[in-house]
């Protein structure tokens, strides 16, 4: 990458990004064209290509970015402080669908990429997830107290499958289009509240 990107006006380059949030939100790496990502910012396909040295190179770039801004708005809801699960995960939620309402092409272009196939790029992207997938879901399940849960619970098992699911959802909510945050909100609290009445301690909360 030419470090000259980061010397344009912060305008410039924000116009730039949300291009490519939007183009590559729009349809699959390879049918994604750089000339309609360059016509969006309001740039030429060559100073495009002067910035990031090829396509590839530019959507790691957009999938690095949304990961900084996602851990920015994490960060800002403080997600990373409660002890309880729930509270936990109701803050992370309610922090990306914020983001959605904020930068609904970068909420797209996130699930998309995490889903995409093509081969130039998604092993990239898949190790880059797991990573951090992996690390925070250690972390969170260090920090739970298995007394809070039904007795016997497989914790793991049970942070995996939520996170199963919410994927799920996620993934059916890009097939039917734009997404919704507000309804989105909705159905996460009624999952919230089920995945509290399964798994939760009932003795303990009493």
């Amino acid at each position: 990458m030419n470090k000259k990107f980061f010397q344009l006006p912060e305008e410039k380059q924000q116009r730039i990004i949300n291009a490519g949030f939007y183009v590559f939100s729009q349809n699959s790496y390879k049918k994604s064209p750089v000339s309609e990502i360059a016509g969006a910012a309001g740039i030429s396909k060559s100073l495009l290509f002067h910035y990031f040295h090829n396509k590839k190179e530019f959507y790691l770039f957009l999938w690095d970015t949304a990961a900084q801004i996602t851990l920015e708005y994490l960060n800002a809801f403080r997600c990373y402080e409660p002890t309880d699960l729930f509270d936990m995960m109701e803050r992370g939620m309610k922090a990306k669908f914020m983001i959605m309402e904020q930068h609904p092409h970068m909420a797209a272009f996130s699930i998309k990429a995490f889903y995409e196939k093509d081969p130039e790029i998604s092993g990239e992207i898949q190790s880059s997830y797991h990573n951090y997938f992996d690390r925070k879901a250690a972390d969170a399940l260090a920090a739970l107290n298995p007394d809070d849960f039904v007795p016997g619970l497989d914790l793991q098992m049970m942070y995996r499958e939520m996170y199963w699911a919410s994927e799920g959802y996620l993934w059916e909510m890009l097939q039917r289009g734009k997404l919704d945050a507000a309804q989105m909100g909705q159905d996460f609290e009624q999952l919230l509240q089920f995945w509290k009445s399964i798994y939760k301690n009932r003795e303990k909360s009493q």
